[in-house]
This record gives structure tokens, sequence and C-alpha cells, in this order.
């Protein structure tokens, strides 16, 4: 039997067993409120008017739960939404039900008395109904080797909010997880002494060492998406500290809008301790600017990219272009994509931003209206000896990106840039500035299409980060190694920074430079020391920590401005707009980009002494 077949038969089952269940709960229901009615003293003429209504009644009510939906859900899946279908569909049959006792003057139809007690007994045996069925698949889920809940880890859920409470949810629906939840923890003494979904709410979490003591808590779950980094710090220091087992359910930016289940939880990451409070964005103002658009994403596979197909998506644009030139970072967030977002017309184009023929193609095809352009090479040590690369991909790659987007109509153009632009001390950074410079030039030459950078720091957890670099050293036993022990670097969280971009794609009008609040510094080595701790070691004993010195083009700190930069505000306070007041030259510097790169693409220092002279900030390191 073919699996299209099968999935017929099954869901043509499921709705045989709906319509009948259905249709003998909603029988009993009128029959029972018809007797509640006459104290089950039922004269003759009220069951003849009951047969007669019953003709139409009940296909009613059918048609009522079908246009709610309750013929397409699954069986034994039952919770609060469903309920509230049920009701709705009650509701909506008993009130046409009254107007038609009205219409035909109480003639052949059953008393309203009937029909408002039938309305509330129906929902009643519905939702019966559901539930039973519900608590008899997670009575079939639990496992079948005779484990029982002393067999099984028992653990808290810190914060007894709404998080927490789906969490329970799902827990308690998936027997074989082995978890049995035996508390909530949380400090609002509102909460603490009573229940939520039958588990007794205690605190505060300063007694978490004693509540682990004396119920015997094996794993400690955090489900407080909301709260600050230090909270959730203090929290995991006490946890490490008693040795006990934790996970941790991610944070609302990196929730989003989907539901919190038991796949969410993962364990505690430096973005966890490190980030900040959740962004607060124009939500209206960013759907009104994508909703329905054409929009393309450069760089799409990357970690930047691949979040900015993510946020697109829920703003659900007509179509999202997706170019990338690695074909299994294209296909996976493809993938990812097509199993999120079904309603958005997904476009892969396995093609880089250099090759000015296959993107041509793209733009042609599909005229997108907004671009964000975070195709690029970023690994610092990597592009110092290879100035032609740097140069070509995240130069002239932006250049032809933003040629074809003013040739094709497009209305926004947004580069994603790095504060390694400010003073470069390497190829990197000074190929990020030309590629702002190009920008400008672009703008003042065409106003019709808004051309805008946004510059921001490190972000946690990307490719080529230190996080994965440090994770990696820890589980090979150490060293872990920092450049040197002042060093810092402003982080984000990649959710957060993408967030701030599509923000300031909002208040784009050309020509800006927008800088994200980036918060305080971090420092490396403090990161290095909080990885190892979150590991479960010690840092200097269990992993030591070594010191190798700065690598060619690294810097001690990075600059988000330069000084010769206007900083003005914007309506919002972690965006603000940079005009700039430096003299950037003369002469076509597009033409000159292109010329010195057929010129001297194999001469590094020869390219780098071309960058030192049009980016006079920059001091180049010979190849």
């Amino acid at each position: 039997m073919s699996a299209r077949l099968y999935n017929r038969l099954s869901s043509l089952g499921r709705l045989v067993v709906l319509l009948a269940a259905y249709s003998a709960i909603l029988f009993l229901s009128l029959i029972i409120a018809l007797l509640l009615r006459f104290d089950f003293q039922v004269a003759p003429e009220f069951w003849t008017r009951f047969w007669k209504s019953l003709v139409w009644l009940l296909p009613l009510k059918l048609v009522a739960l079908a246009f709610f939906g309750q013929f397409r859900t699954l069986l034994t899946y039952f919770s609060l939404p469903d309920a509230k279908r049920i009701a709705g569909a009650m509701g909506a049959s008993a009130l046409i039900a009254s107007i038609a006792w009205f219409v035909l003057g109480g003639t052949n139809v059953v008393p309203r008395g009937v029909i408002v007690s039938d309305m509330v007994i129906s929902f009643l045996g519905l939702t019966a109904f559901r539930t039973a069925l519900r608590v008899y698949r997670e009575k079939l889920s639990a496992p079948v080797d005779g484990s029982t809940s002393s067999r099984k880890r028992r653990a808290a859920i810190l914060g007894a909010g709404t998080a927490g409470a789906a969490l329970l949810r799902d827990i308690q629906g998936r027997q074989g997880l082995g978890l049995d939840v035996v508390c909530f923890v949380d400090d609002d003494r509102a909460k603490i002494g009573g229940t939520l979904h039958g588990k007794q709410v205690l605190g505060p979490t300063r007694k978490l060492a004693s509540l682990v003591e004396e119920l015997d808590l094996q794993k400690i779950i955090i489900a407080m998406p909301t709260a600050k980094p230090a909270v959730i710090k203090r929290l995991v220091e006490q946890i490490n500290a008693l040795g006990v087992d934790h996970d941790i359910l991610p944070s609302v930016a990196q929730l989003l809008h989907r539901q919190v289940t038991v796949s969410h939880l993962r364990r505690v990451d430096p973005e966890d301790l490190l980030g900040r409070e959740a962004v607060s964005l124009d939500e209206e103002g960013i759907s009104g600017l994508i909703k329905g658009k054409v929009v393309m994403v450069t760089g799409a596979g990357g970690s930047i990219g691949s979040e900015l197909c993510r946020q697109i998506a829920e703003q659900n644009p007509s179509r999202l272009i997706l170019v990338e030139r690695s074909e299994p970072a294209l296909f996976a967030i493809e993938q990812e994509l097509i199993g999120s977002h079904r309603h958005v017309e997904l476009v892969p184009c396995a093609s880089s931003v250099c090759d000015e023929d296959s993107l041509s193609r793209v733009f042609a095809k599909h005229r997108p209206s907004l671009i964000f352009h975070a195709a690029a090479h970023k690994h610092v040590p990597l592009m110092e000896g290879q100035p032609a690369e740097a140069i070509r991909n995240n130069a002239i790659g932006t250049e032809i990106a933003a040629r074809l987007a003013i040739q094709h109509g497009a209305s926004k153009f947004i580069l994603v840039s790095t504060d390694k632009a400010v003073n470069p001390t390497n190829v990197m950074g000074a190929s990020k500035r030309l590629a702002e410079l190009l920008l400008e030039q672009k703008s003042a030459a065409s106003p019709e299409c808004a051309f805008s950078a946004v510059r921001f720091g490190n972000v946690l957890g990307s490719s080529g980060s230190v996080v994965p670099t440090f994770r990696r050293q820890i589980a090979q036993g150490g060293p872990v190694t920092v450049t040197h022990p002042e060093v810092t670097r402003y982080f984000m969280s990649i959710p957060e920074a993408v967030g701030l971009i599509l923000q300031s794609a909002l208040q784009a009008k050309g020509g800006e430079i927008f800088v994200l609040d980036m918060g305080e510094p971090v420092k490396i080595v403090d990161l290095a020391r909080q990885m190892i701790e979150l590991s479960g070691f010690k840092p200097g004993e269990d992993i030591k920590i070594t010191f190798t010195g700065l690598r060619p083009g690294e810097k001690l700190y990075e600059e988000p401005i330069h000084e010769m930069e206007n900083v003005e505000p914007t309506s919002h306070p972690k965006l603000r707009r940079l005009r700039n007041n430096r003299s950037n030259g003369s002469g076509d510097l597009v033409a000159e980009v292109h010329a010195i790169y057929r010129e001297a693409a194999g001469d590094g220092n020869r390219l780098k002494a071309w960058l030192t002279e049009k980016i006079p900030e920059y001091q180049g390191i010979k190849c």
C-alpha cells in the first residue's frame, strides 16, 4: 500500500470515528437537556417536537464543529484552544437554533430552555470525550518496560510562568522522556504555595540547595525566557555549585513565535549569560515594510543571513530569494524554512554575489524590492593573507549587488557591516569600510534606492566566532587559547542583531550608517572562563587557559564609531544613525576598485597600499 493511499485511509478513518462519536454525544446531550427541562416527565407532544428538531439540529451542530476545525484535528491531542473552538461551535449552533425558534414561533422546535441546556451539555460532553482520548494517549505513551515515576529523574522547573506551564504540559505528554517534574520554583511571593497544573510552586530560588536535598532533585530546568542575563547567571552558578544536571529554555528572542516544547531545551550557553534584555521592535512597522514584498537575502546560509531569512519569513513576504554560494548551507536553510514557513514562496539561488551574470538573471526574473546584503568574508586572519579575495567578495560583490538593485528598481538595500570597518587594522575591516564607501557613492548617484549600512560587533555562536572554538577546545580537554589577556569584543545575540537590522531597514532613507547599541565590551578571557565553568570544569585547574598573542590585523578593542562621524539618535533607543564628515576623495571609486583588482589581484602588498590610499585610517600590514 502506498504512503499516499495509507494517509487517505487514515484521514477517512479519523473522519468516520469523529462523525460517529460526535453524533452520539450530541444526540445524547439533546435528550438529557430535554429530560432535565421537564424533570424527566416529557409529554408526547414534546417528544414529537424533539424528533422533528433532531433532523436539522444535529446536522447543524456537526456543520458548526466542522466550520471550527474539529474534524481536522488529531483525536488524541486536546488543549485549551480546542476547547475554545468547541465552545464557539456549540454557541453558534445554539444561536442559530434560537433564531429558528423565534422565526417558527416555537412550532416543531424544542423549547428555548432545551436549546440553552443542550449547548452547555454538548460542550461538556465533547470536551470530556476529547480529554479522555488525550489521557488514554498519554497513558499509552508511557514506557512499556515497567518503569515508574520512582525510576524517572526527579526534576524541578524554575519559573512558574506561561513558559514553565507549557513546558510541564509537554513533558507530561511525553512519558518516554523519563522525567518526573515534582515542583516549580519561583521568586514571586504571590505564586509560592500555590499549584500549577497540579504541581506545587515552591520558593524562593535562594532556597534551591535545600529543595534539591529535600526533594532529591536530579535535574533542574530553567524556564524563564524573559529573565535578565544577570538572573540566569546567578541561577546557573547556584546549580553548578549543587552539581545538578540542568537545561534552559531559550530566550524570547530565540523562541520568537514558536510554541514552547521539550525540543527547545538545551544546555546553558554563554549567550544566556552575556546577552542583554529582549529588544523591543516596531513589529507593525517591520511587518508593513516586508509583508507582500519580494525580498532578497545574500549570504542566506550564514549565521546572520539565515536568521534574517527566518525573521523575514515571519513577516509574510510574497517571495523570499535566498542567495548563497555554499550549496550545503543553502540547502539547510531552505529545508528549515520549508518546514516552518510553508506559506512563503522560497527561491533558493546557488550563486555568488561576485558572479554578475548569474546574479543579474536572478534580479531580472524576480525584481526584489528589499535587499539585505549579508554575503561577506569575515575571518580576519584568513583574509589578511588574501587581500584580493577580501576586496573581491566584500567590496566588489557589494558593488555588483547594489548596481543590480538600482537597475531593477529596488527600494532599499541594507549592507550588513562590522565595527572592524572603523579605524581598520586588517584587510577584512578595510574591505568592509570600502563597501560602505561604495554604497555612499551609490546613494548619492541614485536616491531612488535607499542604500544604508548597519554596523555591529561579534555575534555569539556565529560561524568563526570564539564560542564554537572554545567549545571544541574544552571538549578536547584544553587548553583554551586566548590571544591576549586584555582583548575585548562587543557581543550580541544573533536574533537581537537581526531584529535591529530589520529595524534599521524600516528607518533607512539613504546614505546612513546605523550602529547598534552593543552594550559593554566583554573580555575574551572572561568568556573563556565562563564557558569552562558551564562545562563543569574549573578554569586553570581542569582546563587551562593559554595566551597566544594577537594575530596579524587584530586589535585589543573594537570601535563602532569613527571620531569624524556625527552620531544622531533615531526613534529606537538601541539604534543610532551616523553621518560622515570625512572627505572620501573624489573620482569614480567603483571604476577604481574594479581596476585595481584586475591589475593587482596577485600582489597583496600593492592592494594593501591602495587600500591605505583610499582609506587613510587603515594601516596595512605587508603580506
